[in-house]
């Protein structure tokens, strides 16, 4: 198949760790890669954020990036691109007329938006329909409901997220929690999907070299550094801890930048005030931001990962942690609800709770053969259900579905 993904925000070529870049990043790159391999020809159309990148980009054997001229060539906030959809559009209904994919698969809604304009075009031009499908990352509903006041999308995304998901032919949820909030919107379960994001297995696995460390048991977490990520929540759980005799350390992976330019992230001085606040001012390490090539010798160097979000649409870093072989705290939020399975390949929380976090921590710090068990079952499940060549299966059987017109006669009727 000749499939276009479009990712308005988010580029593969993105450096993960800043504020808008990470998890669909990376999905949107292990996705295409792993398309590619399977023998399918995959184009990702991003929004250009630098001048000097050329307008094509090979990513992978397989995998073009083109970069489309929408707005400034300069980074744009995600929250700040929806006037610039419109000229997405336009460059999206040109290339595809002049080269028509077999299948197009947004992500995010703004792309879903620029997505939909552009098919219309390409079908009145040439004819016939091009299906779309829709990867959404995140709900704006259930962004505003756990963010109130602090939620800066804007005030269109309440009507047109739910507008998208009703057009498309088909939406790939990644997680059940999100499949029923689509079901809301007014969504038909027979047009969703549901395909969880990934983990590259091969990457991060249990073998390897290990970060260096102490004689205090290490907890990590990696985050990009915004409240909602629940850092503060991972700094008060340790206080609690070291409170009752625990001797540990907590790592931060994730910033803006690297440990020397942690400043330039907004969120660094908030957690910084918590870490004195709590004083564990020696036992909390903020890495700043780590390549990609060196995240799993810091999970393989953790006792325990801390994942605990306000909320979280689905969530890599517990895949990550569990491809590692490394048991995982998480907050029952979101995708990991179905991703980190309790009590066999780690424990939930409820979310924004400090002491819950400290006491299944403490609860695996104590334990170390069943930390081990966790481990094992969390390899297991990563690399049986979570590998990238699977989730591109997965993937393309949705494409193909589309392709065979029982999805696609639904959508032509709504537009009629």
């Amino acid at each position: 198949m000749k499939i276009s993904l479009v990712s308005e925000h988010a580029s593969p070529l993105a450096v993960l760790g800043g504020v808008d870049a990470g998890g669909q990043n990376v999905h949107v790159a292990a996705l295409a890669t792993a398309l590619a391999a399977d023998g399918h020809e995959v184009t990702v159309y991003t929004r250009r954020e630098d001048p000097r990148v050329p307008e094509r980009t090979a990513f992978a054997a397989g995998v073009q990036v083109v970069q489309v001229d929408a707005g400034p060539a300069q980074v744009v906030s995600k929250d700040r691109l929806l006037p610039h959809m419109g000229e997405f559009a336009d460059q999206l209904a040109a290339a595809w007329t002049a080269d028509r994919p077999d299948v197009v698969h947004g992500h995010f809604w703004m792309s879903g938006l620029a997505m939909l304009d552009a098919a219309r075009r390409v079908d009145l031009a040439l004819g016939g329909h091009l299906p779309v499908t829709q990867t959404f990352h995140a709900l704006g509903v259930v962004k505003r409901r756990h963010q109130g006041l602090q939620d800066t999308s804007p005030a269109e995304r309440s009507w047109l997220e739910p507008d998208v998901a009703r057009r498309v032919d088909t939406v790939i949820a990644t997680c059940s929690d999100e499949a029923f909030e689509l079901k809301a919107f007014g969504v038909p379960s027979s047009r969703i999907a549901v395909v969880p994001c990934g983990v590259d297995t091969e990457h991060f696995r249990p073998d390897g070299p290990a970060a260096p460390r102490g004689d205090r048991m290490r907890i990590l977490a990696v985050s990009r550094l915004v409240q909602r990520k629940g850092v503060g929540i991972a700094i008060e759980a340790l206080a609690e801890l070291v409170r009752h005799g625990v001797d540990a350390e907590l790592v931060v992976v994730g910033g803006a930048g690297d440990a020397e330019h942690l400043e330039a992230d907004p969120e660094v001085e908030r957690l910084r005030r918590v870490i004195a606040e709590q004083g564990v001012t020696d036992r909390v390490t903020l890495l700043g931001r780590i390549e990609h090539e060196d995240l799993p010798q810091w999970y393989r160097s953790a006792d325990v990962v801390v994942c605990a979000p306000w909320y979280e649409p689905f969530g890599i870093v517990p895949l990550e942690a569990m491809a590692c072989g490394v048991p995982v705290v998480a907050s029952s939020v979101g995708g990991l609800i179905d991703t980190v399975v309790e009590d066999v390949t780690g424990l939930h929380v409820p979310p924004r709770d400090p002491q819950a976090v400290a006491e299944a921590v403490g609860l695996l710090l104590a334990e170390p053969e069943r930390r081990r068990r966790y481990g094992r079952a969390g390899r297991r499940r990563a690399t049986g259900r979570y590998s990238w060549h699977r989730i591109a299966a997965e993937t393309a059987r949705v494409y193909q579905q589309l392709q065979t017109g029982s999805t696609v006669s639904a959508r032509r009727t709504r537009e009629r």
